[in-house]
Formats: C-alpha cells, sequence, structure tokens
C-alpha cells in the first residue's frame, strides 16, 4: 500500500513521520510534495527513503490513499491540478485541512468531470495534532461515501499513530478546538506553570522537567483508572489543605472560565 502527501509541511511533515515511525507503512510507501526545495530537503534529512517530490500529479497516480495537507485557501487548486489522474474505485482521499467540507470537496472532485457518473468519491476528513509526529496524536475522523472496510483502515492508520476517533462531520470545529488547538493550551499551561517554578526557586531546566512529568503522571493515572480529573483532584485536596488553597486562587483568577472560552473561540 501506497501513500502520498500533499503538502509536507508542519501537519503534512508530522504525518509522515509518524507513519514512517509505525508498522503499516516504511518510509519508501511515502510519497511527500511540497513547493519548496527547502522542505523536501527537511524531509530528506528525516529518512532519506521518503519519495520526495514536487510534482503533485505523479504522487497522487501513485497513491492508495492521498492526503492532502495543504492550507485550506489552496484544497482547490491542489484537486484541480491532480484530479485528471484520480481513480475514485480505487483511491482514497483523505483531507486535513480544517473547515472544507465534505460538501466542499465533493464538488472540487467532481466539477467539470466526467467522474460524477462514474463513481463517487471515498473522502475522509482528518483532523491531528502535532503530537502525530511522535505517534501520540488524538485524531478525529469523519468519512463520507466510505465501505466499513475503508473506514477501518483509516482508523487502523491512525490509530497506530495515537488515538483515532471516528466523529460526525458536525464535531470536526469542535475536535479541531479541543485537541489540534488543544495542544497548544496544555503546552501554555506547562509553560506557565515552569514559570511559576522559576519564581518558586527551581532552574529553568528543573522546572521543565518536573511540570512535564508532573503534567504526564496526571495524564497516566486517568488513562490507567479510567476515572475522571474530579476523582483524581479529591486525592490530593484535603481539608483546609495547600492543593485546595492554590485551585481556588486559579478559579478566582478564571481559570476553567479562561480554558472555555478559549475552545469555544477556536472552534
Amino acid at each position: 500500500m501506497r501513500i502520498s502527501i500533499i503538502g509536507s509541511g508542519n501537519i503534512g511533515g508530522a504525518i509522515a513521520r509518524g507513519l514512517a515511525k509505525g508498522t503499516m507503512f516504511k518510509a519508501s510507501d511515502i510519497t511527500c510534495t511540497a513547493q519548496s526545495d527547502e522542505t523536501l530537503e527537511k524531509m530528506r534529512k528525516i529518512d532519506p527513503d521518503f519519495i520526495l517530490t514536487h510534482d503533485n500529479v505523479e504522487a497522487a497516480r501513485n497513491a492508495d490513499i492521498i492526503i492532502i495537507a495543504v492550507k485550506p485557501w489552496r484544497v482547490e487548486m491542489i484537486i484541480d491540478e491532480i484530479k485528471s489522474v484520480l481513480d475514485f474505485e480505487k483511491q482514497i482521499i483523505v483531507s486535513v485541512a480544517a473547515g472544507v467540507t465534505f460538501d466542499l470537496l465533493n464538488t472540487y472532485l467532481t466539477k467539470n468531470t466526467d467522474f460524477d457518473c462514474l463513481a463517487t468519491p471515498t473522502i475522509f476528513r482528518i483532523m491531528p495534532n502535532t503530537a502525530i509526529e511522535v505517534m501520540s496524536s488524538m485524531t478525529f475522523v469523519s468519512a463520507r461515501n466510505a465501505s466499513k472496510e475503508q473506514t477501518d483502515l483509516i482508523i487502523h492508520i491512525f490509530n497506530e499513530l495515537g488515538n483515532a476517533m471516528l466523529v460526525e462531520e458536525r464535531l470536526m470545529g469542535a475536535g479541531t478546538a479541543l485537541a489540534s488547538s488543544g495542544i497548544a493550551f496544555a503546552l501554555r499551561y506547562i509553560r506557565a506553570a515552569i514559570e511559576g517554578g522559576v519564581e518558586l526557586g527551581f532552574y529553568p531546566k528543573q522546572a521543565q522537567e518536573i511540570v512535564v512529568h508532573t503534567v504526564k503522571g496526571a495524564v497516566d493515572l486517568l488513562l490507567e483508572n479510567k476515572s475522571n480529573p474530579e476523582m483524581e483532584i479529591d486525592k490530593v485536596t484535603t481539608p483546609g489543605g495547600i492543593t485546595i488553597k492554590g485551585l481556588n486562587e486559579m478559579e478566582l483568577s478564571g481559570f476553567t472560565s479562561s480554558v472555555i472560552r478559549g475552545l469555544k473561540a477556536s472552534k
């Protein structure tokens, strides 16, 4: 099975790096395209076995799965460029472009062609986050005109790169805020906690090590115990203790409401 990633920038490149670390694809099965030599050279340094090219048409022609990982405003242009070589009966189209709906993708793929009377394209929309390059992404997947086997395949591919969740298309925007933008929000908390650690007397590298492992420990507790955050918080908030004082001070500054407002603004 061969996969082509059209647009090997931040997210496309992260997907390629993650796929190459998994078991389903070798780097030599992955074609990466980019406009600039600099981007392709960066991918070559990561793994010399990637197939690298500026030719989107050739990349699309030779793939079983085509991932379109360009900016949303470039999606129509890219599809216009490659659609003459697409085989809707054999190929799966995957879009990573936020906000580009199935209806738009289907219109781009079938307009001014004879494809609409021959076959209907199988399209997936996915929304990973940048942790996909270390095989730890939360990836949302939506399907249009896909068989169960095709859907299972895409879910399996992205489960290997972290955790994949099949959702209705209407939830893709919310998923973007919660997981894709959300990774930046989590990192911003980590940054703030590191700065607080320095103010408390630790050196920056020490503070970062402490905070990163603390956050990892919190996540591991939730995953291992299958509990919710409040249950784990209750274990460390004794009456009159320092933890509840700290939590209440954060809430007085609008911690929870700020997080929720930030998520809603990112949707």
